[in-house]
């Protein structure tokens, strides 16, 4: 492998929250990414308390701690966002890949560009990480997976490809791919950006936010670049000094509200998709004498293929 699981997962992450922390763009409101990032870590949560996506589990979590969550028109894109840790978790079956997204999305509405950016998105993400990823062939299978759709986002993808092929520059690009449906042109440039820089985290992010057309909606350009770079480059990729930097509890954006939480939740989600089994969950099942549970770091000992090894 290229890249450890367990760099490509934490780079996913990251990679978005680091995207959309460095955006610039003024139509977002703290508030609104705020909610976004702490949706996507309820969400993880979920699926490493149950080990499997429970729509009812994670709607309740979303009442309890965010009762007064208001998907707006103006920041509905970034439920995307939200949706990036089923991506991870059911990374590595195409199938129910797809059929566990659509489930996720039928939680915040019924906007069909959403749907097409959640597919898309995620399906990337897990080319990379089953090291899958072919630059070249990208877009048509991209098409292929999200299906027949009536949006726009088949077509910018297609203009995107050529867009590639003839190396156009970022403006050219943005000029072209603006259009009034400002979602998916913001997608479509978000996957140019990585695509065109597709081994330099940092150079995709700064373009994907350098955002000299206004009209589109810029965090979501930068969190969705910064994610599929991450995913693709792993933590590898990501300059040590932005997470100092730019991830923080007091940033600009809001988007996460504790740095350390994130990275224990996505570590405790690649163990529950693994099949690692903590002993210290169970302790009361094992014999009083002659056996010692480990410091809590080092308590999870058991491996094995996804779902082999089971709670008795």
């Amino acid at each position: 492998m290229r890249y450890s699981l367990f760099s490509r997962f934490r780079g996913t992450l990251l990679g978005a929250l680091l995207g959309a922390n460095l955006a610039k763009s003024g139509e977002q409101t703290p508030q609104a990414f705020s909610e976004i990032g702490k949706l996507m870590l309820l969400g993880t949560e979920s699926l490493i308390a149950l080990g499997k996506l429970d729509l009812d589990d994670w709607k309740q979590r979303q009442q309890k701690e965010l009762p007064n969550l208001n998907l707006s028109k103006s920041i509905i894109s970034e439920i995307i966002l939200a949706t990036l840790p089923v991506a991870l978790f059911f990374h590595e079956n195409p199938l129910k890949l797809r059929s566990q997204l659509l489930c996720t999305y039928q939680l915040w509405g019924d906007d069909p560009v959403i749907r097409d950016g959640i597919l898309a998105v995620g399906y990337i993400i897990a080319l990379s990480l089953t090291e899958k990823l072919n630059p070249q062939t990208l877009i048509p299978q991209i098409i292929s997976f999200v299906g027949e759709t009536p949006t726009a986002l088949p077509k910018k993808l297609l203009q995107v490809n050529d867009l590639l092929n003839k190396h156009a520059g970022l403006e050219k690009v943005k000029a072209q791919l603006s259009t009034e449906d400002k979602t998916s042109s913001a997608i479509a440039i978000a996957f140019y950006c990585f695509l065109s820089t597709i081994e330099d985290f940092r150079l995709t992010v700064l373009r994907a936010n350098h955002n000299s057309l206004r009209i589109l909606p810029a965090p979501i350009i930068g969190a969705i670049a910064g994610a599929l770079s991450g995913s693709y480059n792993s933590t590898a990729g990501i300059p040590p000094h932005w997470g100092v930097l730019h991830l923080s509890t007091d940033n600009s954006t809001g988007i996460l509200a504790n740095y350390s939480q994130m990275l224990e939740l996505t570590d405790a989600l690649l163990a529950v998709w693994s099949g690692v089994y903590n002993l210290s969950l169970h302790s009361k099942q094992l014999p009083q004498e002659g056996y010692m549970i480990l410091d809590k770091q080092n308590s999870v000992s058991v491996f094995a293929a996804p779902r082999v090894i089971r709670s008795r």
